[in-house]
């Protein structure tokens, strides 16, 4: 009886791993254009994840196309394989405006975040660095709404993750597919931590991103507004990182339900400080959607709206 008794939660751990492991390396099914997996793609700054490379419709090797580097990239494609059944819908959307002229074609570069390490990783590292001891650890030991820890109280690691995708992810993908060279080309997207990171990525590296998309941008870093000194410390950092509009371009969105009805102040600062850095509309783009909540469902509505601000004919 007691060797049964045991042999049957282990059954159970062995189906939910193999469930988990199946999901991991079966390749999304994409409804316009090709998908190429480099899957455990090696980096000596943070741990190993699969690469999902979209080729667009007619991919010509001859030709130079404009590259979106997309964070959180198992979310992109197939919401079949996901962990909550949504999806961007990259695949369709893209070829959509595609097809129809409304943009460039383009390739998506899908970057698999770090699993429980993905709060680390975007969270952008040098405005934490500025925080007091205390502040810094009172932002380490934060905890989710259901009580589950945030950063299981570990180091920061965004700086590693920006270090993995300029020295090793993009200079990969220069040389093995037809992408163009020029920060005018290179952009850089995500929602949530991923839009936070990707205005991270673009104002610590300027000069390899020309644009960035941040949809629902989770502009508190932690689940909670109150005594949380994040934010003014990210904003001061701003100020200073914020690149030239003559050369760069910025979205920002949110909506205004769930976890986005926590955006709307912060947003109005990153804003006010865009516009006091002299952006316009041709160099950004903030736009608001009522109604709309914290999910990929919401982002695929409105993913038309950051790929034709960036890569618009």
């Amino acid at each position: 009886m007691r060797s049964t008794r045991l042999i049957k939660p282990l059954v159970l751990a062995a189906a939910l791993w193999i469930a988990a492991t199946t999901a991991i390396c079966q390749l999304p099914v994409v409804h316009s254009g090709r998908l190429i997996r480099h899957a455990n793609f090696y980096s000596m700054y943070v741990n190993a994840r699969n690469i999902d490379i979209w080729l667009p419709p007619g991919y010509d090797e001859t030709k130079k196309y404009p590259a979106v580097y997309m964070n959180d990239g198992q979310m992109l494609f197939d919401s079949s394989i996901t962990w909550n059944k949504k999806e961007w819908g990259i695949d369709e959307v893209a070829g959509q405006l595609i097809e129809q002229g409304m943009i460039k074609p383009f390739i998506a570069v899908g970057i698999w975040n770090g699993g429980a390490a993905r709060h680390r990783e975007y969270l952008p590292q040098k405005p934490f660095s500025e925080l007091s001891s205390f502040d810094q650890n009172r932002i380490l030991a934060a905890g989710r709404s259901d009580s589950s820890p945030v950063f299981n109280g570990d180091s920061i690691l965004s700086d590693s993750y920006l270090q993995f995708l300029t020295k090793e992810l993009i200079p990969f993908i220069q040389k093995n597919y037809a992408v163009s060279r020029k920060r005018k080309n290179t952009f850089i997207m995500g929602s949530s931590m991923g839009g936070l990171i990707s205005l991270y990525a673009l104002c610590e590296y300027p000069r390899i991103f020309g644009g960035a998309a941040c949809l629902s941008t989770h502009w508190p870093g932690i689940f909670s507004k109150e005594n949380n000194p994040y934010p003014k410390s990210l904003f001061r950092y701003l100020e200073k990182r914020i690149p030239s509009s003559s050369t760069h371009k910025f979205y920002f969105d949110r909506g205004t339900v769930t976890l986005d009805s926590m955006y709307a102040s912060y947003q109005n600062e990153s804003d006010s400080l865009f516009y006091k850095k002299g952006y316009e509309e041709k160099s950004y783009m903030s736009k608001i959607f009522e109604g709309e909540p914290h999910d990929e469902n919401a982002w695929r509505k409105r993913i038309d709206q950051p790929l034709r601000f960036l890569l618009g004919r």
